[in-house]
């Protein structure tokens, strides 16, 4: 499944390389659903929130109300999570309340679980120079994602996994990590970070695993007619 990505900063949509440094803007919420209206769902993270730096209630929830969404950032608490999911949200990722100095936050997991239900939350394990890395991105854990995908498994229905060393740079990205993480687990694994050409689409397919597009739709580097139709 290709999954395109609506990133949400000061009110508006973005794409940054890295998460830290904006590289484009976006249209406005109604020109990117109607951009990528055929597709089967739509990812948004709200980058503010992530970072602890206010929040896109607003646009998530208009959002959610026209398309079928799965939605990350700033989620840290079971109430959130059930927000979401009342806001209309399909899906939640939990990134960086995920994870405690020792491991998995089990309690947290368990509440938010125990909330919206596990196959409605997808875990993030987004990682750089081989680490997990949480807080937008900015701060780095001592664990790999590779060690943590199957003590993550009773909390949740997927995960969401970025290469964020090639996030937004357009050079491609790491399918053996990725080959590693399916070797980890049966869930649901949705790929990000550097997917740039229709063969990394087509690789990843192979291994099941989701396709999230960001940089590459948003450049027209990929076509989005082809990629709805699947036309490669």
């Amino acid at each position: 499944m290709i999954i395109p990505c609506i990133d949400l900063m000061d009110g508006k949509v973005v794409q940054l390389v890295q998460g830290r440094e904006k590289a484009l803007e976006g249209g406005s919420p109604d020109e990117m659903l109607e951009k990528f209206h055929g597709f089967p769902v739509i990812q948004v993270i709200d980058l503010d929130a992530a970072i602890g730096q206010g929040a896109n209630d607003a646009m998530v929830e208009y959002i959610a109300s026209k398309a079928h969404i799965r939605v990350g950032g700033g989620v840290r608490t079971a109430d959130r999570a059930r927000q979401l999911i009342e806001q209309g949200a399909k899906k939640v990722i939990v990134g960086t309340a995920a994870f405690s100095a020792d491991g998995p936050n089990r309690a947290l997991l368990t509440e938010i679980a125990e909330a919206v239900g596990a196959a409605k939350v997808l875990i993030a394990v987004d990682s750089k120079e081989g680490r997990i890395v949480v807080k937008g991105w900015r701060e780095a854990t001592n664990f790999t994602a590779e060690e943590m995908i199957r003590d993550l498994e009773p909390y949740c229905g997927g995960f969401l996994c970025t290469y964020v060393d090639k996030e937004g740079m357009m050079q491609g990205t790491d399918l053996d990590w990725f080959r590693r993480l399916r070797d980890c687990t049966d869930l649901e694994l949705t790929a990000a970070g550097g997917i740039t050409t229709y063969d990394d689409i087509i690789a990843l397919e192979k291994l099941n695993i989701h396709a999230a597009l960001g940089m590459a739709i948003y450049t027209g580097r990929l076509d989005l007619e082809r990629l709805r139709h699947h036309d490669f």
